[in-house]
């Protein structure tokens, strides 16, 4: 059964290229981003893996651990590092699940058989301090993956997370939040006292709280 927002991330453990780990002690108290590629050696997943590695300060920076899986087993994957860190101009800093008795893909549904019954697809779970999956995306092997837009995302998760607001088309950090419908008039100047740019009853904007 497909993962749906809201439901427990399942546990596991496993190896990966920076030792064993279990899943939920390994996240300790953060959130965390687990995606899949179809295949080591491969010219997208090779181009993905790179971009997470350059990123990696700004995961750090929002209190977010990346990790990667395949049904590859782990000396595929130390191999692959090695054509990753030299073709991405990069030092791989992350780890990458080996998963050849495709448990953790069961786990997760990331094996699609009208695609491919023997690999994963472009899966992204992310899971917030609670356990639970926040996000959930599945891409086309064909296209790579915008981790800029996941980073963005995280930002939105973080931030409605703890402020009464949700964010809208298009939004990045830094920009004009819209006020939860469930929050009353009455209670906006208190919770937002940097004021509100009324549009409809159920259309109003405010700064972004936590800046």
């Amino acid at each position: 059964m497909a993962l749906r927002l809201g439901d427990e991330a399942p546990n596991f453990t496993a190896e990966t290229t920076e030792g064993t780990i279990n899943f939920h002690e390994w996240l300790g108290n953060g959130w965390g981003i687990l995606f899949s590629h179809p295949k080591d050696y491969t010219p997208v997943c090779t181009t993905e893996l790179g971009a997470v590695a350059r990123m990696k300060s700004e995961f750090d920076k929002r209190g977010v651990k990346t990790i990667a899986v395949s049904v590859d087993p782990l000396d595929s994957h130390h191999g692959w590092v090695c054509d990753i860190n030299e073709t991405q101009k990069t030092t791989m800093n992350f780890p990458i699940i080996a998963d050849p008795d495709k448990k953790v893909a069961n786990l997760y549904d990331m094996i699609h058989p009208n695609v491919d019954d023997t690999a994963t697809v472009r899966s992204v779970f992310i899971v917030g301090p609670d356990k639970k999956v926040k996000l959930t995306l599945t891409y086309p092997a064909s296209t790579g993956r915008n981790f800029l837009e996941l980073l963005r995302v995280i930002d939105s998760l973080q931030l409605t997370a703890k402020h009464k607001v949700a964010t809208p088309a298009n939004w990045v950090d830094g920009e004009d939040c819209i006020i939860s419908p469930a929050v009353k008039d009455d209670d906006v100047p208190k919770l937002f006292p940097k004021g509100q740019r009324r549009v409809k009853p159920y259309l109003r904007y405010t700064p972004q709280p936590n800046k």
